[in-house]
């Protein structure tokens, strides 16, 4: 007869416990896991619209934080008829060349690093206008600080395309064909009909699934000067990534996302600069994944752009005069809807920029009082004083020179170290 291994009773309830527990504790540790959205951008219509047929885009975007999946989300919220994406791959930018200036180099991707991307299950997807697209998640670990390169591949025409229009990152525009599950760069760099472009093409956001100690995300709804104007291209040098590093250096894991649009404003919306900052908060911030908190700081446009000078005849701008008492009723109402959904919402100042064609003294009235009502109402959870930060302390109606970029409107890298190391960290403890 066959010797067999007998256990106890006991022991066999005891296993069974054991085994019981560790499922139960594995299943603890997936549900700590939480969807964040990593990287986000916000999107307009475009005066001149782009077009793409039978080529392939490879986008360059940064995370703040990291994640064992990933997941995208597309957007044609802008366009005029529905879009087929034949072929969507995401991978790791590889670093180097493209570091020192090189730019050849950076459409190339990490060895291996590439991976196809699907919808629920396929490999195509049809987003309808107006609509959004989320893909299944990805088995793709990505940490914080890193650069990913998104391939999207479209056969047919694409009709206007939903653009973030100053992406102050270098994104690849092939020839003729599909390249996207390639990890080499000539395609993108060394073949006739290849460009570069400045902006970013139906990207929407990018979503890592964060281990518990991830907080979530801060999403900063602004206009140029968020979106990085006067940074330089590909150094992520905007406030908002000088903010992020802040945090990840104080062990305050929580990822920020930029959601300006140059020559945004609260009350009014423009056929290139976006929807006006009420329209587009639901889908731009509160939309995200995982979001704790927001950062509100617009209104320079809603003063500055009526008062132009008659000779600029730009059709993006805004020539409808507005009140202080206005903007901050539009404040309020952006106020109201992120404490609807249980979120804090932070107040920034608005910066000072005489100097510029568009400055008069009704205009810096207006700021004035607006700084004024943000710094004392109490409506919001808190101040970010970016006004007493780099005003000029001799003339508090201009920017300091050494933040200044030299429009007077917006500041320089320095202004944007600046504007970064303002910001209370403790704000999101």
């Amino acid at each position: 007869m066959r010797a067999g291994v007998v256990f106890p009773l006991r022991s066999l309830f005891g296993l069974t416990l054991a085994i019981g527990w560790l499922s139960v504790l594995g299943s603890a540790d997936d549900a700590a896991q939480h969807w964040v959205t990593t990287w986000t951008t916000a999107n307009a219509a475009s005066a001149q619209p782009t077009v793409f047929s039978n080529q392939t885009i490879r986008e360059i975007v940064h995370t703040t934080i990291g994640g064992s999946s990933l997941r995208i989300r597309l957007s044609n919220t802008f366009g005029t008829h529905t879009i087929r994406l034949d072929a969507v791959f995401i991978g790791l930018q590889k670093t180097g060349l493209q570091e020192t200036g090189l730019q050849e180099d950076g459409a190339a991707l990490v060895p291996r690093s590439n991976h196809e991307v699907t919808f629920g299950g396929s490999r195509s997807i049809w987003i309808p206008e107006g609509a959004e697209a989320l893909s299944d998640p990805i088995s793709f670990s990505v940490g914080s600080e890193q650069n990913l390169a998104i391939s999207l591949f479209t056969a047919g025409e694409t009709g206007p395309a939903t653009v973030h229009g100053s992406a102050f990152q270098t994104n690849y525009v092939s020839a003729t064909g599909n390249f996207a599950a390639e990890e080499g760069s000539n395609a993108f760099v060394m073949t006739t009909g290849s460009k570069t472009t400045g902006s970013w093409y139906f990207l929407s956001a990018v979503e890592v699934l964060a281990p518990a100690d991830v907080k979530g995300a801060v999403v900063v709804l602004g206009d140029s000067i968020t979106d990085g104007a006067s940074s330089r291209p590909d150094k992520n040098e905007r406030w908002t990534d000088v903010l992020a590093r802040r945090l990840l250096a104080g062990h305050t894991k929580i990822a920020v996302l930029n959601a300006g649009i140059g020559g945004n404003r609260v009350l009014t919306s423009s056929p290139c600069w976006g929807q006006n900052a009420l329209a587009r908060v639901g889908r731009d911030v509160l939309a995200q994944a995982g979001i704790e908190a927001v950062i509100l700081f617009e209104g320079t446009n809603d003063i500055g752009q009526p008062d132009a000078p008659a000779a600029d005849t730009n059709p993006c701008r805004s020539r409808t005069q507005v009140t202080a008492d206005e903007i901050i009723a539009g404040y309020k109402q952006i106020i109201a809807r992120t404490h609807a959904r249980g979120l804090k919402i932070f107040g920034a100042t608005i910066l000072p920029y005489q100097g510029v064609g568009a400055w008069t003294t009704t205009g810096e009235a207006k700021r004035v009082a607006v700084n004024e009502w943000i710094r004392t109402s109490r409506a919001f959870d808190g101040v970010i004083d970016f006004d007493a930060a780099l005003r000029d302390p001799a003339t508090p109606a201009r920017m300091a020179p050494q933040y200044d970029s030299g429009d007077h409107l917006h500041p320089g890298p320095a202004g944007h170290e600046a504007m970064g190391n303002a910001v209370d960290i403790a704000l999101f403890r």
